[in-house]
Formats: C-alpha cells, structure tokens, sequence
C-alpha cells in the first residue's frame, strides 16, 4: 500500500464510513464477521461481534 491509496481519510469520509458502519451492523452483521486487510503497518485485524468479548468492559469502546 501506498499514500497512493488516498492516505487517512478526511472528515466527511471518516462520517460515511461511520454511517457505513452503523448499516452493515443493523442490517447484515448476524452473530460475527472477521475480516483482514494487509496495511502499510502490516495486516489489520477486525472482528464484529454482536457479543462484548470476555475481558473488554463497555467502558473500552467507543461510540460512534
């Protein structure tokens, strides 16, 4: 990946991708979705649950 990519996303795209967010849980997260992606850092893990994790209090997570 390069700063060809597009680079950190600006203010109004951080919001769609929010509301993006918000309607795939709604409508198509059922119990639990991982997905990968490979990052100038190296791979990005990111699960969606339904369920908080054991270990992880409410207090973790950020609202959006």
């Amino acid at each position: 990946m390069s700063d060809a990519d597009g680079g950190r996303l600006s203010p109004e795209e951080f919001q769609q991708m929010n509301a993006l967010l918000r309607r795939f849980c709604a409508h198509e997260l059922d119990q639990w979705e991982s997905i990968q992606t490979e990052t100038p850092h190296g791979t990005a893990y990111v699960m969606f649950t339904r369920m908080r994790l054991p270990g992880f209090e409410n207090h973790t997570f950020h609202p959006f």
